[in-house]
C-alpha cells in the first residue's frame, strides 16, 4: 500500500502524522510511504532520518496526497487540502466532525474519501487507543498551562501551585474522569495543588480514589456540586467529552461569574466544542483571553507544544491499525476489527458513524451499515 504524509497545516502544528520509526516499520513490510518535505521538521525529524530508512520525499502536498492509497495527517485537512483528495481515497486524522465545517463533510462526499478519525477508534469497552496517549500528554501538560496563567506578570492571580509551608497550594477543580482528567490529577498532584476531580460515572471516580489513595477529593458532577467547587477554584480543567459528539456544556456562564477575578480556565475538551459555555477556540499564538473576568485557555491543540513526543505517541498508537490495512487491504482491515470500523467517519464518501449523523442531524449512510 502506498502511504502519504503531508505536512500539517494548521497554525503552530508541530506535530507529524508518521515518525522516521513508524515509516520504517511500513516499509519493512513491504510498503511504500511518501513523506512532504519538511514534513516532520517542526517534531525535529529531518527528511533525512525518512530517507534513510526507506521513507521517499516528495516536495509539495499535491505529489503527497496524489501518490498516496491512504493519507495519515495530525489535525483534520484545512479548506486548503481538500482540493488535493483523490477519489476514492483514505484518511486518517483527528477530525471531531461533529463540530467540523460543513465543507469538509462535501469535500469527503464529492471525492467519495474513506475518513477514519482517531477520535473515535474505539474498543469495545470503550476506550479510545489513539486518542488515549495524545490526551495523556494534553493532561500532563496541564500544570505547565495553569502555572504559567497564575503567574503575576501574565494578568493571574500570582498563585504558586504548590504553595509554601504556611501558604496554602492552589485550588485545582477538574470536570472529567477520564484520561485527560486523570493525567492532569497526577501532574498536579506530583506539585502539591489541593484537587477536586469530577464526573458523573461512580466507577471512573472508584479508580481515581483507588489510584491515588485519596490524595485527589473526588465528587459526582451534578450541577449542583460544580457550581459549588467552581466558585472556590484557581485552575478549573474542562476534560469532559463523548465520541462523536459535541462536548456537553457542564459549566454554565453564570458558574463562570461565582468565580474569583484572575483564576485561570483551561478547557481541553474545545476541539469538541468545549464544556465551558464562556470558552472559543483559541491559537498558541494568541492562547488565551479573559471572559467574564476569568482567564480561559482554549487551544484545541495542545500536544502540539511538545511535538516530538506527541508525534511518537501518535505514530505508535496509530501503527499497527496502518500495518493491518496494509496487510489487507481497507475492506479487509475493517472486516472482523469492529474498533476501527467504529473509527470510520464516511466510507466511500458516506457517512455512516451515527453518532456523528445524530449530532449532524443527517441520516446514515449506506455503506457499512450495522457494523457500528
Amino acid at each position: 500500500m502506498n502511504f502519504g504524509v503531508p505536512r500539517e497545516q494548521r497554525p503552530r502544528e508541530y506535530r507529524v502524522g508518521l515518525t522516521p520509526a513508524a515509516v520504517d516499520a511500513l516499509v519493512k513490510a513491504g510498503h511504500q510511504v511518501f513523506i512532504e518535505r519538511e514534513a516532520g521538521s517542526g517534531a525535529g525529524f529531518d527528511d533525512e532520518a525518512y530517507q534513510r530508512l526507506g521513507g521517499q520525499i516528495v516536495y509539495t502536498a499535491s505529489e503527497a496526497y496524489r501518490r498516496a492509497e491512504t493519507v495519515v495527517k495530525v489535525a483534520r485537512p484545512t479548506n486548503d487540502e481538500y482540493a488535493h483528495f483523490r477519489t476514492g481515497q483514505t484518511l486518517l486524522s483527528f477530525l471531531q466532525l461533529a463540530v467540523a465545517s460543513a465543507d469538509l463533510l462535501e469535500a469527503f462526499q464529492e471525492r467519495e474519501i474513506t475518513a477514519i478519525g482517531y477520535d473515535t477508534i474505539q474498543t469495545d469497552d470503550g476506550r479510545l487507543p489513539v486518542l488515549l496517549p495524545t490526551s495523556a500528554v494534553a493532561g500532563r501538560m496541564a500544570p505547565i498551562i495553569a502555572g504559567q496563567m497564575l503567574q503575576s506578570a501574565g494578568g493571574g492571580r500570582g498563585i504558586l501551585l504548590s504553595g509554601i509551608p504556611g501558604v496554602a497550594p492552589a485550588t485545582v477543580v477538574i470536570i472529567g474522569a477520564g484520561v485527560v482528567g486523570r493525567n492532569a490529577a497526577g501532574a498536579f498532584s506530583g506539585l502539591g495543588a489541593d484537587i477536586t476531580i469530577l464526573d458523573k460515572d461512580l466507577n471512573a471516580l472508584q479508580e481515581v480514589e483507588k489510584y491515588f489513595h485519596g490524595r485527589v477529593s473526588t465528587l459526582i458532577a451534578t450541577p449542583y456540586n460544580i457550581a459549588k467547587v467552581v466558585a472556590f477554584a484557581d485552575v478549573l480543567v474542562g476534560a469532559s467529552s463523548v465520541a462523536g459528539e459535541r462536548a456537553p456544556i457542564l459549566v454554565t456562564r453564570e458558574m463562570v461569574k461565582t468565580m474569583r477575578p484572575r483564576t485561570a480556565i483551561i478547557d481541553f475538551v474545545i476541539d469538541s466544542g468545549g464544556c465551558v459555555e464562556t470558552s472559543r477556540p483559541t491559537t498558541h499564538v494568541n492562547p488565551t483571553f479573559v471572559e467574564e473576568g476569568v482567564i480561559h485557555y482554549c487551544v484545541p491543540n495542545v500536544p502540539a507544544l511538545v511535538g516530538r513526543t506527541a508525534s511518537y505517541a501518535l505514530s505508535n498508537a496509530v501503527l499497527p491499525y496502518l500495518l493491518r490495512m496494509g496487510e489487507r487491504g481497507i475492506d479487509g482491515a475493517l472486516e472482523g476489527c469492529a474498533e476501527l470500523q467504529r473509527g470510520v467517519n464516511t466510507q466511500n464518501g458516506h457517512l455512516i458513524h451515527p453518532t456523528i449523523a445524530a449530532a449532524l442531524g443527517r441520516e446514515i449512510g449506506r455503506e457499512m451499515g450495522g457494523t457500528q
